[in-house]
């Protein structure tokens, strides 16, 4: 039996037009419930008393925390006072003035990135805070680790049914496609279309190209957020994957057929490759009865046709 049932329930979705955010105001879409959200220019989530002061007024009962500030290894090595202040003062904010309006159920997201950067693999829930985590985004990893134990702490002192999920690599629509902020995926994809438009004969991936990640469609994360606000309620955080991985240069291949694009990939070795390896266990939620939908092929299709129809109001050419 569901633990908690979000029917006819005002439910939060904190970081509404993020990629992350977004999903879950679709995956939400079709549900009854009530949908709140809050633009940035009405309450700057960093400042405590214009979180408080609108949750007092709008009076959630479900909170699903996707506001983050994100970025890949040269935005996190680039602005790492940026990357562990905002999301700490965003997480802090949200779950504290949860827990002063009393918030029914409030699901913490986070990222992989909190486990150990030689963690054993897949890595399983009990792996955080066993080892050095990966220097390239350590100031955003420890900003995470905070806000899930954060939660952890709120439940455990007060009795809050917060819960927090760890969720591996995203993408999809409403990626980032920046070259120098974007993650791995979308700025890859976005070389891959340029040089496919340019008629350049080569790619240059970041580093080796050997380290293996693993990838997750954002709306399977949506449903999966979905799914731990009605069947989970427990204090340790829950992996949200696909329990597969691939090599970044794999990776690039796979993108070149879905973009169109034959020539080579070289790599750059002056680049950080970061972790070696990062692919989650993901046997309990698996157990509590989800499983990801989307395949991986399709799921890179539906994104590259959401960039080509937003190619313009990305700035790219």
């Amino acid at each position: 039996m569901p633990n908690f049932r979000l029917a006819g329930k005002r439910v939060w979705v904190a970081g509404h037009r993020g990629m992350v955010g977004s999903a879950v105001v679709g995956a939400l879409a079709g549900r009854d419930v009530e949908i709140l959200t809050v633009d940035r220019a009405e309450v700057d989530l960093r400042r405590q008393r214009e979180v408080e002061d609108w949750m007092g007024w709008k009076r959630p009962q479900a909170v699903v925390l996707a506001a983050a500030k994100v970025g890949g290894i040269w935005a996190n090595a680039t602005y790492p006072a940026d990357f562990i202040y905002d999301n700490l003062v965003i997480e802090t904010n949200i779950i504290h003035a949860a827990h002063k309006v009393n918030v029914e159920k409030l699901l913490f997201l986070g990222s992989t990135c909190i486990y150990p950067k030689f963690a054993e693999q897949p890595i399983r829930e009990d792996a955080l805070l066993t080892g050095a985590l990966e220097p390239t985004n350590e100031w955003y990893a420890v900003a995470k680790i905070a806000g899930l134990k954060l939660a952890e702490a709120y439940r455990v002192q007060h009795g809050h049914d917060f819960i927090s999920a760890m969720p591996t690599n995203l993408y999809g629509p409403n990626d980032n496609f920046d070259l120098a902020n974007g993650h791995v995926l979308p700025a890859l994809m976005r070389r891959i279309h340029e040089a496919k438009i340019a008629g350049a004969p080569a790619v240059t991936i970041w580093g080796t190209g050997q380290p293996r990640r693993e990838f997750l469609h954002v709306d399977d994360l949506a449903d999966a957020a979905v799914f731990l606000m009605e069947n989970y309620s427990d204090r340790l955080h829950v992996n949200v994957g696909t329990g597969t991985d691939i090599s970044i240069l794999e990776l690039a291949e796979i993108i070149a057929e879905v973009v169109g694009y034959e020539g080579r990939f070289d790599p750059d070795r002056s680049k950080p490759d970061g972790t070696p390896r990062k692919v989650t266990d993901i046997s309990r939620l698996r157990t509590l009865g989800w499983q990801p939908k989307v395949n991986f092929r399709e799921g890179l299709q539906q994104t590259y046709t959401w960039f080509l129809n937003n190619v313009r109001a990305l700035h790219i050419g």
